[in-house]
């Protein structure tokens, strides 16, 4: 089953997530602050990663924004008491796959956790095309590298799925609304303002001019184009 590491500080709220994922027959790690959940997400392989924002010695966010600046592409869910939408935003564009607010359910948990390992174990099966090359860049839907003339760019994970259903509609408007459903699940949507951030990082990385785009182009008012032969 899926290996799940659980970085929260609160005692009583840490034995109750790992006593419920045991029961549903995840394999279950924990950390109790920040800095023993950041050493433990870079060591091991883990499915997916329930983070706590509020930690000691290093936030959720941080450790967000170090585990992907080295590359690891493992799927995190934050946990916080946090509601407002600049966190939201905060945390997806640090690499966060999804984001749930205290005090939740765990049927709502369970259903959360099932969508992004969905996701997220599914893009290279359901890839008809494993490897392509578009403009600057190449990119192996099923390992998640990416290479800009011959050099190895970090590719998150959610730059993969967006460039994937992109691919996979080619030459249609593909419209932001179909991007959050199919990328990010209904259980949870980001802002459209966060889907147009990332297709900003894939135009860095395809096009020779980001500000005049030949191959993902806006559709004003309803979303993008990726054109290609």
């Amino acid at each position: 089953m899926y290996p799940i590491l659980i970085v929260e500080d609160e005692p009583s709220m840490l034995m109750g997530l790992k006593d419920n994922l045991e029961f549903e027959s995840y394999e279950v790690d924990t950390a109790e602050d920040g800095e023993i959940g950041l050493n433990k997400i870079m060591e091991n392989h883990y499915s997916l990663v329930l983070l706590d924002v509020m930690l000691p010695k290093i936030s959720g966010f941080d450790i967000c924004k170090k585990a992907r600046a080295k590359g690891i592409q493992t799927p995190i869910i934050l946990l916080t008491a946090k509601g407002e939408e600049i966190d939201k935003v905060l945390g997806l564009e640090l690499g966060a796959d999804d984001y749930i607010t205290k005090p939740f359910g765990l049927r709502e948990l369970l259903a959360r956790i099932r969508a992004v390992l969905r996701r997220t174990q599914n893009v290279p099966a359901n890839s008809e095309v494993e490897k392509i090359e578009l403009g600057r860049l190449s990119v192996d839907f099923k390992s998640f590298e990416g290479f800009v003339e011959g050099e190895e760019v970090k590719m998150s994970h959610k730059e993969v799925e967006i460039l994937h259903y992109l691919w996979n509609h080619k030459n249609k408007t593909v419209s932001r609304d179909d991007l959050l459903d199919e990328v990010w699940g209904t259980e949870y949507q980001p802002t459209s303002r966060t889907i147009d951030n990332f297709i900003l990082k894939l135009r860095q990385k395809i096009e020779d001019d980001p500000n005049h785009a030949k191959i993902i182009l806006t559709v004003h008012g309803v979303g993008y184009r990726l054109v290609s032969n």
